[in-house]
């Protein structure tokens, strides 16, 4: 499992980077202050929770712990549902999907699995 989180880590701060260069250089001209800044939201989550993911890689090398392995899985399910999601709301109008509402229902959720990411990590000292 540690080398599929590491790597999973690598894709997504890869993606992260380039989304990031994306929104400072193109994306600051083609969409408004406040879309840019949840855009930018999304990019901040998805990097934090990429750098946790590459924590649980080296925490997994020093302990055996399943829950380590759900808090990787949380935290991966929490970048495509909240990232994303900002990512969707931020450029519909970019897009021309300006109807397209239901990504504003997956921002919870995403959030709902970062919160159970960090549950687990913190229950993973305890799970050995």
């Amino acid at each position: 499992m540690q080398n599929i989180f590491l790597f999973i880590s690598g894709i997504s701060g890869f993606i992260a980077v380039s989304l990031g260069a994306l929104g400072s250089h193109y994306l600051k001209t083609k969409i408004t202050a406040e879309q840019l800044a949840t855009f930018e939201k999304g990019v901040f989550y998805q990097f934090i929770h990429t750098i946790a993911i590459l924590a649980l890689v080296v925490l997994m090398n020093k302990m055996r712990s399943r829950t380590l392995i759900a808090a990787g899985l949380f935290f991966i399910a929490g970048i495509f549902f909240f990232s994303g999601s900002l990512y969707l709301l931020s450029l519909r109008e970019f897009f021309n999907i300006q109807n397209l509402y239901f990504p504003g229902i997956l921002t919870p959720i995403g959030g709902l699995f970062f919160i159970s990411g960090w549950i687990m990590v913190g229950a993973g000292a305890f799970r050995t």
